[in-house]
């Protein structure tokens, strides 16, 4: 597939001639995913969902989709999200400069890791989205991965940020606030295999944010760990993000990430959790009993995996966010976990 380049470096453009159209949207159910998995969720539906809920406003739904997922080679996957992102991007007025300036680094000719350019959109009601942009560290191969990174927070003005990365086994997104938001972030996401919930309390790096007895008592109400161990949570890692609003290099954002569906019996012990995390912080669980009974209709007890990750966010100015990703099981339901 051959490309030319129009507009600022590094963004790459399908000739108009040579458009390939994917229609994700059409293909049947009943058929399996296609060819190449995604790496979003657990039955490979490249969509997800998500509610963020906090004591000061109503619930926020965001969803994340890979737009390219399974059409082609991973070169013409990652051309076609980055079509695919600007062209929405152009219909709601969004600009798109903060990730034009990085295009390059994140979306090579042969790019490599599981995936090159997730979309995300916050719904708002009557109004235009706001959008974000999740890229893959690891696209140059996964021993380039935190050059590439450093790479990128020097073209976007952190150079502070770059000096101090958080700490983490893995570096696993870096995604951008595009467009209109009151305080575009750039966000760096972080893994952390086999975390004890005593050693929860170093992760955060954000001045004035959760301390650590508050991320310890997030993570054992999350995964299920009783007060009395300290075990090592050696399945899905818990990932965090800290995320940044300015050039100082200090972040004014942190979220701790906990993959619920491995530390769990049911998808009823999950939402039991979350609404202990919920009353914790001051919210109405209503909104996410209600979200889960328009997902599905089987009981909760007969699969894992239809909350996949609760997080506890951190904002300057805002109050605590727990926030519950929704898979919508198009592929598959998971089994209960067998202990």
């Amino acid at each position: 597939m051959r490309t030319r380049r129009t507009g600022p470096p590094g963004v790459r453009r399908l000739h108009p001639g040579r458009q390939r159209r994917p229609r994700a949207g059409r293909r049947p159910l009943p058929r399996p995913p296609p060819g190449t998995p995604s790496f979003l969720s657990d039955d490979h539906t490249p969509v997800e969902f998500s509610l963020s809920f906090s004591a000061d406003r109503a619930p926020t739904l965001r969803v994340l989709f890979e737009p390219a997922s399974g059409f082609g080679t991973p070169a013409e996957s990652s051309r076609l999200a980055l079509r695919a992102l600007h062209g929405l991007a152009g219909h709601w007025g969004i600009s798109t400069e903060q990730l034009d300036t990085v295009t390059d680094l994140f979306l090579p000719d042969e790019p490599q890791g599981a995936f090159s350019l997730w979309i995300a959109l916050e719904l708002l009601p009557g109004g235009t989205p706001r959008m974000k942009a999740y890229l893959n560290p690891a696209a140059n191969g996964a021993a380039h991965a935190e050059r590439t990174v450093r790479a990128a927070l020097r073209r976007l003005g952190h150079h502070h940020a770059d000096s101090d990365l958080p700490e983490g086994d893995q570096l696993l997104f870096l995604a951008l606030d595009l467009g209109d938001w009151p305080e575009p972030r750039l966000k760096i996401y972080t893994t952390h295999h086999g975390l004890t919930p005593a050693a929860t309390g170093t992760l955060g790096r954000m001045p004035g944010g959760p301390g650590p007895a508050e991320l310890e008592s997030f993570l054992r109400t999350a995964a299920g760990i009783t007060p009395d161990t300290n075990p090592r949570l050696t399945l899905r890692p818990v990932q965090t993000c800290h995320g940044y609003t300015d050039t100082t290099g200090v972040p004014s954002a942190f979220t701790a990430y906990v993959p619920v569906r491995d530390y769990a019996r049911h998808d009823g012990e999950v939402l039991d959790r979350a609404v202990v995390l919920l009353d914790r912080y001051g919210i109405d669980p209503t909104g996410l009993r209600n979200a889960l009974g328009a997902l599905t209709p089987r009981p909760l007890e007969d699969g894992v995996g239809l909350i996949s990750y609760l997080a506890l966010a951190h904002q300057h100015g805002r109050a605590p966010r727990i926030t519950a990703y929704l898979s919508s099981e198009a592929y598959r339901v998971r089994p209960p976990n067998v202990r």
